[in-house]
């Protein structure tokens, strides 16, 4: 059974190259506890289901650039345009916005 989280999970290693122990690393939990909710079993809190689907929303964002492995990279990389900090970080601590906002520069042409 495919559940929603489970999809999301797919598109996350489809598109932006995210294994599940990226996964779980981002939301800190362990591995097991994300490929229970690869497979359908279990359900990750609300607060990491929001934290999962802002991950997908700018891996697929990345993916208008990047290919799956080198949008991981840049997720685990540190950026100057986000005073050094990695978006995978400020994602998980509820900055979206400022990863959103570094990606729409690469949409208008500048160079990150």
């Amino acid at each position: 059974m495919s559940t929603a989280v489970a999809r999301i999970l797919d598109d996350l290693r489809t598109h932006g190259g995210l294994q599940g122990k990226d996964i779980a690393n981002i939301v800190d939990v362990s591995t097991a506890t994300v490929s229970r909710w690869a497979h359908g079993n279990g359900t990750p809190s609300l607060r990491t289901q929001t934290v999962i689907a802002e991950l997908r929303y700018v891996v697929d964002r990345l993916s208008d650039f990047y290919t799956p492995d080198e949008a991981r990279l840049w997720l685990h990389s540190r950026h100057p345009l986000l005073n050094g900090e990695r978006a995978i970080d400020l994602i998980n601590n509820g900055r979206t916005e400022e990863v959103l906002a570094v990606i729409e520069r690469l949409e208008a042409g500048a160079f990150v």
